[in-house]
């Protein structure tokens, strides 16, 4: 990769310590770019802001936590060279060092999601790629506000390669993501990419309506043949809760995809810079 010319460009999340002011130190450097924004808008307002900044043929995605290992990108330059593959992904391998509980509902996602969605994810995979600008521009044509880009990355296509790799420690700090944040972003990729659920919620109505009407037919029939009424005031509340708890459970999953609606349908910017350097 001699021969290769970089352009680095940091986004500043709406961080709170010190790391405006090091990027702006280091945008003295000619190559060394920064856009900071007025206020956290996360990773993904992130990931676009920086493939919308970037203007060279290839464009590589990585953390700043050193979680993704730079050394794999002469490798990755080397396959996206030839000409074969439009990107070059990296997946971990293992993700020792995580919480097991973690680990396992990780592995749940991605078996559920491509269970349900027409859009396969990679179990493991990283932001971490290199891709062509071809499928740069792709990505970026894609303009949702609500945004999930492993899901955006596999569904414009393109020829893809995974890199294995085994997890590696961050360098320094504490991951953001807890567990219920990482559950919540989770949700908006099944919502983002799959309808199966409301597929799901339609269905399980169709076989209460069913049960309901079997039941009513059990009882008057019943009460028809042996003049008594069906006891059992404990089995009717369980029946009653059950059945609201599923009503509840199937608007929760319909209120999913229209607060996804209508949070498009504000048009706000998906990121709003503060300050940048270029």
């Amino acid at each position: 990769m001699d021969c290769v010319t970089f352009e680095y460009i940091f986004i500043d999340d709406g961080s709170q310590d010190g790391t405006l002011p090091i990027l702006r130190d280091l945008s003295k450097t000619d190559n060394i770019k920064y856009l900071s924004f007025s206020r956290n808008f996360g990773k993904e307002a992130a990931i676009f802001a920086g493939l919308s900044s970037a203007t060279g043929d290839f464009v590589a995605l990585m953390d700043a936590d050193m979680q993704d290992p730079p050394n794999l990108l002469p490798k990755m330059h080397e396959i996206l060279a030839t000409g074969d593959f439009d990107c070059v992904a990296t997946r971990r391998i293992t993700r020792k060092g995580e919480p097991p509980i973690r680990s396992f509902f990780a592995k749940r996602f991605y078996s559920l999601i491509n269970t349900i969605s027409d859009t396969q994810l990679a179990d493991g995979a990283r932001d971490f790629r290199l891709m062509s600008r071809q499928m740069v521009d792709a990505v970026l044509s894609l303009g949702e506000y609500n945004r999930f880009s492993k899901g955006l990355f596999s569904w414009v296509g393109f020829r893809t390669k995974y890199i294995d790799y085994e997890n590696v420690p961050r360098v320094a700090g504490n991951t953001k993501w807890s567990f219920w944040r990482l559950f919540a972003y989770s949700l908006d990729g099944i919502v983002g990419f799959s309808v199966k659920p409301l597929v799901l919620s339609s269905l399980l109505g169709i076989l209460l309506c069913f049960i309901a009407f079997a039941s009513a037919v059990f009882i008057v029939v019943r009460w028809l043949l042996y003049g008594d009424p069906v006891q059992g005031w404990a089995t009717i509340m369980t029946t009653i809760l059950f059945v609201g708890g599923l009503n509840l459970l199937c608007i929760g999953i319909l209120g999913q995809y229209l607060a996804k609606t209508y949070t498009e349908s504000k048009r706000r910017p998906i990121y709003i810079v503060r300050e940048k350097s270029f």
